[in-house]
């Protein structure tokens, strides 16, 4: 995939980034799992992210990576609901975390910055369509 499916506009990403402290990480290490309560947005500042879940046969499959610029966590945040990926640096990546609380007095407070984050998670939606649509044959 070419296109980076998380990357929001500079003008969210910068309102995320001044509600943000910092969580760095290094190879290997997961920002959140799949079925993990939400603690909030990551925003990604340098290294990739390698975002999959886990098949039902068990066995975890790489679907998005993600670099710079990306917002990851949104649906599960937005939706208070479980983080529906894996998250797991692939290098050592600079990490910002925006706290759910943090994130929800953000979009209270700049409401014009919430048609920013719907933008990503329907980039989000349309990314997962296609992975979806490489993986598995559509029949009528």
């Amino acid at each position: 995939m070419t296109e980076n499916s998380f990357a929001a506009e500079s003008k969210l990403f910068e309102a995320l980034e001044n509600h943000s402290q910092p969580c760095s990480h290094n190879e290997g290490r997961p920002l959140f799992r799949q079925g993990d309560s939400p603690r909030g947005v990551y925003i990604v500042k340098s290294g990739e992210i390698a975002l999959g879940l886990k098949s039902s046969s068990g066995k975890q499959l790489t679907v998005f990576v993600a670099g710079p610029g990306s917002i990851l966590g949104l649906p599960a945040v937005v939706g208070s609901k479980p983080y529906s990926l894996t998250a797991v640096a692939r290098k050592i990546s600079a990490v910002r975390l925006v706290p759910c609380q943090e994130f929800d007095d953000l979009m209270q407070a700049r409401p014009s910055l919430q048609f920013n984050v719907l933008k990503v998670l329907a980039a989000e939606v349309r990314s997962a369509r296609l992975a979806l649509c490489e993986t598995v044959a559509f029949s009528e």
